[in-house]
């Protein structure tokens, strides 16, 4: 199977109209519609159900579109990692959203540094949710991503588990107390998850939405950390007790082999490790990244194993304010 009719497929199924698909594709309709057909005829089975006036897929099209996004990320990822591999600088890439590692990316990089297999580490910055598509199309090595992220073709460790803050106006009536719930947000807890995945506000970062929220416009939900390293006039961090927490993990291909990202996973985990067990601090967590211990030194013993078997085969949540 080749890899065009594969992306013809995935635009239709992700655009659900065969035009739109087509503007996307910079193709025209009936070629397109061709291909499709020829895609069916060729794996035997029905891909989309089609009316006059609205395209689904089918539960066989369902299971495409999953190998497929797969198939084409891995595809994507050979050429950039051939292409970083002839680069006359090697090095690891390490993908977090600026302000989103929890405190942990100067720590974990100092301890890096000082393994004998480090190599150099090229920080990328990245949108919300961005860093897991890089680690899978090759762009970057590892990453500091935030729970919940999608897994796919990825291995990952817990680092640091906090409790979640509200981030309001300073004269907003709340900051008047100590402490909220989420229904004080106007919140449930099972409408929460869409809110925290969403990310659909007016600030794109850190310094936007802080602003906006020292206006009135808008309330965040934010790690507790943060309200430790973004102090702000017009801005009151306020713990929420029954948020979920903040989790952040480090992530890496599956596939990886590398002894650099093994060793890159072993430092974080033992910063993770180092900061267990200090004092609690205002907003009732242990001071630094925290995480449950054994699993995640588990899960990092295996990453090493892998890397050392290849080598003898390689948060913010805004919501507007009602």
């Amino acid at each position: 199977m080749e890899s065009r009719p594969l992306r013809y497929f995935v635009a239709v199924a992700e655009e659900l109209n065969f035009a739109r698909a087509a503007e996307r594709l910079g193709i025209s309709p009936p070629p397109l519609s061709r291909a499709i057909r020829q895609l069916e005829t060729e794996l035997g089975v029905t891909l989309f159900e089609r009316t006059t006036h609205s395209v689904a897929l089918t539960p066989a099209g369902e299971v495409l579109l999953t190998e497929a996004r797969i198939a084409l990320d891995a595809l994507e990822a050979a050429g950039h990692r051939a292409r970083r591999a002839a680069a006359p600088a090697g090095g690891l890439v390490l993908a977090v959203k600026a302000d989103g590692d929890a405190g942990l990316l100067e720590p974990v990089l100092e301890r890096y540094a000082a393994d004998p297999a480090a190599v150099p580490v090229t920080v990328r910055l990245c949108a919300w949710q961005e860093s897991p598509r890089l680690l899978r199309r090759g762009e970057a090595d590892v990453a500091l991503v935030h729970e919940p992220f999608d897994r796919t073709g990825l291995d990952s460790e817990t680092l640091a588990v906090e409790p979640r803050v509200a981030a309001l106006a300073s004269n907003d009536p709340l900051a008047a107390r100590d402490r909220l719930a989420l229904e004080d947000l106007g919140l449930r807890p099972g409408e929460l998850h869409r809110f925290l995945d969403g990310r659909r506000s007016r600030g794109r970062d850190l310094a936007q939405l802080l602003t906006l929220v020292a206006l009135g416009e808008v309330i965040n939900l934010l790690p507790a950390s943060v309200a430790d390293r973004y102090p702000r006039p017009g801005v009151v961090y306020r713990p929420v007790t029954d948020a979920p927490p903040a989790v952040v993990a480090i992530a890496w291909p599956q596939q990886s082999r590398s002894t650099a990202t093994a060793a890159l996973v072993r430092a974080a985990v033992a910063v993770s490790e180092g900061a267990c067990g200090q004092a609690q601090d205002v907003w009732g967590r242990p001071q630094g990244a925290r995480r449950q211990a054994e699993g995640t030194r588990g899960r990092a013993d295996g990453a090493r194993g892998r890397a050392e078997g290849a080598r003898e085969q390689p948060e913010e949540a805004p919501f507007v304010r009602p």
